[in-house]
């Protein structure tokens, strides 16, 4: 192993070859630990670890900053000159960045800096690989196939500057998806959670959950599009307002592109999105759902800026009591719009008010209502009003007076996730739960079960 190996002596040494005027150094070390099974036994894990390095070299020229990304994994000493020199003749290479700002200064160095990576390894599932192993006889012995897989990752980030940054973020993430199947495959239910660390997580509970659900499904009622009284659960309203977020930007809303922009010029900002007292925000310290406390960007877009990197973030409220109260803006962007800088954070949250579980909504149900298990392969189809389409998703079930009487078909959906926010009538406990669709990139939400009373199934679908 080369003498310089360690994160931390990466980046110092990286920022020792730079010949541009500024430098910015991003060392990410990746550990990752997981479990699959299928049938009701474990089928395989493994323990992952690897590193990249991203250099963005900037040059300062007549016309302006021009800058340059590049990016490797597996880079050991001997491969940090040939890399920050591939990143300064991209800069001087290119035109002047349309985002340059001048390199965040000032922010206090993190006392960990120097020290090691964090790692995570199988010891993550202690506890849980034993429940989880109960939760297969469990479900053996009542007639249920589990299937589904754990993940753990751990991703030390070191950040440095040559405007003297050095930051470091360990971000734990763990997903479970959980799939239970009758024998003859023909029902099939889901359940997911988000964690730190596994410590939270009830696979006896999850068993119990899904177990209920294939009993649901005994019976089937074919019914036709339209629209219906729907209880949309913690994981269908993360991954409608995460999309939502994602399509927040105050650039494209000030120039006339999206659903925040308002008829006739500017933005809807301070408007009222939602009746109910909804707040949409993020905050990088939330209690279980911690986040990087300062900007990392490995590239420049919409929504972030490489020249960002280490500016610190604060708890921001997206929508605050119902009306819309800020849009996603790096450095630039908000200068450029004279919108308030708020970049974006790796979590969010819908607080509503309420204290009721999903359970307890159901049997708050009066006539007919639809409740929903997830929702996936959402795509949009107007960016103007955020009109997403996209399927219903391992069971949707038919409640009518407060009770679950079977699970009916599929559909196809046609929604808008701020035209969701004006209709529905209830919110319920906020809880952390996991993305079905956008858990591969989003994973740190906390949200209620929504009500809305006419959620528009477009069409009946045959996905499962």
């Amino acid at each position: 192993m080369s003498r310089v190996s360690k994160p931390y002596e990466i980046v110092e040494r990286a920022l020792e070859l730079s010949t541009t005027d500024g430098l910015v150094v991003i060392a990410d070390e990746h550990s990752s630990a997981n479990l699959r099974w299928a049938g009701n036994a474990l089928t395989t894990n493994g323990v992952t670890r690897g590193r990249t390095l991203t250099v963005i070299a900037t040059v300062d020229g007549a016309k302006g900053t021009a800058s340059g990304v590049v990016s490797r994994s597996a880079v050991t000493a001997d491969d940090l000159e040939p890399l920050v020199r591939a990143a300064e003749a991209t800069a001087r290479g290119a035109g002047p960045a349309e985002d340059a700002q001048p390199l965040v200064s000032g922010v206090p160095s993190s006392p960990d800096f120097t020290d090691a990576p964090a790692e995570t390894g199988s010891e993550v599932f202690a506890d849980f690989a034993p429940a989880l192993g109960d939760a297969f006889a469990r479900a053996r012995s009542g007639g249920r196939e589990l299937y589904g897989f754990a993940n753990h990752e751990l991703t030390s980030t070191y950040l440095g500057t040559s405007t003297g940054l050095r930051l470091r973020h360990d971000q734990p993430t763990g997903t479970l998806e959980l799939n239970a199947k009758s024998p003859d495959r023909t029902r099939s239910a889901w359940a997911g959670r988000s964690t730190r660390d596994f410590k939270d997580v009830d696979p006896a509970a999850l068993d119990v959950e899904l177990a209920q659900r294939l009993r649901w499904a005994e019976r089937r009622i074919d019914l036709p599009a339209g629209r219906y009284e729907t209880l949309l659960p913690p994981t269908a309203v993360a991954d409608l307002l995460i999309y939502q977020l994602w399509s927040s930007t105050a650039r494209d809303a000030v120039e006339g592109r999206t659903v925040f922009s308002r008829p006739g010029g500017g933005t809807r900002l301070g408007e009222t999105l939602a009746p109910l007292p909804l707040t949409l925000r993020s905050d990088p310290h939330a209690p279980g759902l911690e986040s990087a406390p300062f900007v990392i960007a490995h590239s420049s877009g919409d929504s972030g800026s490489v020249f960002d990197n280490g500016l610190p973030l604060a708890p921001t409220d997206w929508v605050r009591d119902g009306k819309l109260e800020r849009l996603t803006t790096t450095r630039h962007t908000a200068a450029l719009t004279g919108l308030p800088l708020a970049p974006g954070i790796d979590n969010l949250v819908l607080d509503g008010g309420g204290e009721r579980s999903l359970e307890e909504m159901v049997a708050a149900t009066t006539g007919r209502a639809l409740l929903l298990t997830c929702l996936w392969y959402i795509r949009e189809v107007d960016p103007a009003t955020l009109l997403l389409t996209g399927l219903t998703r391992d069971g949707v079930y038919l409640v009518e007076d407060g009770q679950v009487v079977g699970e009916v078909n599929n559909f196809r959906f046609n929604e808008s996730p701020v035209d969701l926010l004006s209709r529905a009538s209830e919110a319920g406990r906020t809880e952390k739960t996991l993305p079905r669709e956008w858990g591969d990139w989003f994973t740190r939400a906390a949200m209620p079960a929504l009500r809305v009373p006419d959620f528009n199934m477009s069409s009946v679908s045959q996905g499962v």
